[in-house]
Parts: structure tokens; C-alpha cells; sequence
């Protein structure tokens, strides 16, 4: 018995549903496993067999492969040299004639670019483009945006900040809309001991935890600098963790050294129970430099009831601000002022408690998986 089947569907009922559905080719060019990667899994996941036939192509294979295989995906590898790349818009194309593809949902500028060139080969699939950075560019993009962009149906901003940049970078305003990230509606997650136990901290020692790669734009060497200020003014223990991997581990690992922090911060490489970690967490730190739209690792963070400080960077604002008021945002680089406002979660219990309650709050009203859902299907089909 197939799944159809369990649900009450028979063959002939499945065969005239799938063909009333929209045929919709999912494209990266890295099948990573950062915030972009789960993004596209959340919509296969969720549109396929019930709003979409879905499809999947990429460029560099990574763990979203493996994602998409475990959901029964058809899968295409498709080599993308660089944006204008018009050999993989031609294969594209003959993806797209021979599963009568009716949209292509692509993630990055490169594969944005090689989607809108395959048109030039079959004219009936449709581009849909997220927009999931926040940078400037050069005055070559911005001629090549406003040569490509008007040929996608619609683009999709994560966040305020992306669409502004994207208006900056040549992209018509009328083409973009702003569709926030979203987290599945449930109940919060109950606290948890295991972590702490695990890595042997005291229940009463304040745990801050970051969930990030080791990479330029996130920050972490400033993080450290700023744990150096903590440790000047901060009255209760804690200790803080860094969940992640990546090219920049061991020279980070270095500045902990140097800094004579080792003693506060933890590295544990990357994990993949990232949710025992937050339900063990008491605070959640977003240090990014640059290129951050809508973080999904903060919108965890919030929907395990953690209050958030971050840098007012990208998307950050859209998050944590006065209206939402589920933790406090400092300007990257003042090492001062991350300390000082982390040191207000471990000192002011009542600023904690209310920050803690809004967070969840915060990802039920704004933030849901299911609003995302249905606002990213009506641009499929508008």
C-alpha cells in the first residue's frame, strides 16, 4: 500500500491529482545544510504530493541530496560554471520539457541567472527567484540585474533589509515581495538537562550558546573580544558554546587561547541535535558581521523560548525589535555593548522572563511555517 493509498487515494485518484498539481523544479548550486538549504526542504517537505509535484536540481552535492532522496525527490545534477552559463541553462531546459515543469524556484543570483537563460530553450516554465542575502554589489551586477530580473515572474525577499538591498542592486521594487521565514507551529519545547549534563555544567551556571558557521560573516572572532568584556563585568557563572563548523575553527580556536577565555567557551564542532542544545540554553547570541537575511538559527532560538541579542545586521531587525521585544540588538563591533546586554539577561530576571515569553510568541504570530507556506504557493500561482 502506497502512501496515497493510507490516505484513501486510489491510483487513478493520485494519477488525476498530481496532474492538477503545479510541476515545480527546486535549484541551488551548493545542496548545503546552512539556512537556505532548509528553507527549500521545509517547502519540498511540505508542497510535495499535496499543493506540487516537486523536483530537485543542484550544482555541488551536500546533505540536502541526502534530504531530498529521503523524501523520494527526483534529483538532477547539473553543473553551473558561473551565472551566464548557458549549457546548464540548456539542460535545465530539458529538465524542465521532459517532468512539463511549470515553475522553477531558484535560491542564489547564479542559479536565478541560469534559470531565466533556460526560458531562452523552453518558454513555459516560469521563474520564481528567494532572495536570501543581503549585500551590496558592484555596478556589473546591477546592469546584469536589471538585464535578467525583469524576465523572473516573481522575487522573493526573507527579509526588509534583502528587498532594499536587491532595490539598490537594480531589481524593480514591483517585482519583489517580502516573505518572512517561518518555523512549524507547535508547542515550545520543554527544558532539558541532557545537554548540561553531557558537557558537565552546573544547573546554575548561565549558558549562551550560538548556533553558526565558522565563517568571516559571522562574527565569531567578535564574540570572543566581546567575552572578554563579559568576563570583566559579568557577577554569575557561564559558559558559552559554539555549535558549528567551518574554514575558520582553528583560527578562532586560537583568539579563545590567546584571549585566556578557553575557561567560558566551548566548541563543539557541528552537532546535529541542535535542539537538545537550545532546550539546555538559557540565551541565544546572533554576532553576524554581514550578509545575515532572516536567521533560522534565531527563530529556533525563539521558539525554544531563549531571548536573542544580536547585531543589527540584515534581517536581524526584523526579528528583535521594540515591537517584538524578545531580546536586544547591539551594532557589530561595540565588544561593550554585547557584553552589557548579555550581562542584562543573567542579572535582570524580570527582563528575562518577559523576553523568554515573547520569544515563542514571536515565532507563532510572525514567524510560522504555515503563513510561509501558503504566501510562497500564492506567488506560484498568481
Amino acid at each position: 500500500m502506497n502512501a496515497w493509498e493510507t490516505h484513501g487515494f486510489s491510483s487513478c485518484a493520485e494519477e488525476r491529482q498530481r496532474c492538477n498539481m503545479l510541476n515545480v523544479l527546486y535549484l541551488i548550486n551548493h545542496a548545503g545544510k546552512a539556512g537556505t538549504e532548509k528553507y527549500v526542504y521545509n517547502l519540498v517537505k511540505c508542497y510535495q504530493g499535496k499543493r506540487a509535484n516537486c523536483f530537485f536540481a543542484y550544482n555541488e552535492e551536500g546533505p540536502l541530496c541526502d534530504q531530498m532522496k529521503e523524501l523520494g525527490i527526483p534529483m538532477f545534477q547539473v553543473a553551473m560554471k558561473h551565472p551566464f552559463d548557458l549549457g546548464a541553462a540548456r539542460r535545465i531546459a530539458k529538465i524542465c520539457k521532459e517532468n512539463r515543469i511549470d515553475i522553477i524556484h531558484t535560491h542564489y543570483p547564479r542559479e536565478n541567472y541560469v534559470a531565466v537563460l533556460s526560458r531562452l530553450f523552453y518558454k513555459k516554465a516560469q521563474v520564481i527567484y528567494t532572495c536570501h542575502l543581503t549585500l551590496p554589489t558592484n555596478f556589473a551586477w546591477k546592469m546584469a540585474n536589471k538585464l535578467i530580473t525583469p524576465h523572473d515572474k516573481k522575487i522573493i525577499s526573507v527579509c526588509n533589509n534583502g528587498k532594499e538591498l536587491m532595490v539598490g542592486n537594480g531589481v524593480n521594487p514591483d517585482k519583489i515581495t517580502v516573505i518572512f521565514n517561518g518555523m512549524p507551529p507547535a508547542p515550545a519545547p520543554e527544558k532539558s538537562n541532557q545537554i548540561r549534563q553531557e558537557l558537565g555544567i552546573g544547573e546554575d551556571t548561565f549558558v549562551i550558546t550560538t548556533l553558526a558557521r565558522y565563517h568571516l560573516a559571522k562574527g565569531l572572532d567578535y564574540f570572543v573580544d566581546s567575552v572578554v568584556e563579559l568576563e570583566k563585568i559579568a557577577k554569575r557563572d557561564y559558559v558559552v558554546l559554539f555549535v558549528g563548523d567551518g574554514e575558520l575553527y582553528d583560527q578562532i580556536s586560537k583568539q579563545i587561547d590567546e584571549c585566556g577565555v578557553r575557561h567560558r567557551i566551548l566548541q563543539l564542532g557541528y552537532r546535529n541535535d541542535a535542539d537538545r542544545i537550545l532546550r539546555g540554553s538559557d540565551l541565544f547570541v546572533n554576532s553576524a558581521k554581514c550578509y545575515e537575511a532572516l536567521s533560522f538559527a534565531i527563530l529556533e532560538a525563539l521558539y525554544h523560548k531563549l531571548p536573542v541579542v544580536a547585531t543589527n545586521i540584515g534581517g536581524n531587525g526584523d526579528i528583535v525589535n521594540s515591537e517584538t521585544g524578545c531580546g536586544k540588538l547591539v551594532e557589530y563591533g561595540d565588544t561593550a555593548g554585547m557584553a552589557q546586554a548579555i550581562n542584562a539577561f543573567m542579572e535582570d530576571e524580570t527582563l528575562y522572563r518577559q523576553c523568554a515569553e515573547n520569544a515563542y510568541q514571536t515565532v507563532r504570530d510572525i514567524f510560522d511555517l504555515d503563513k510561509l507556506l501558503d504566501d510562497v504557493y500564492q506567488e506560484y500561482v498568481k
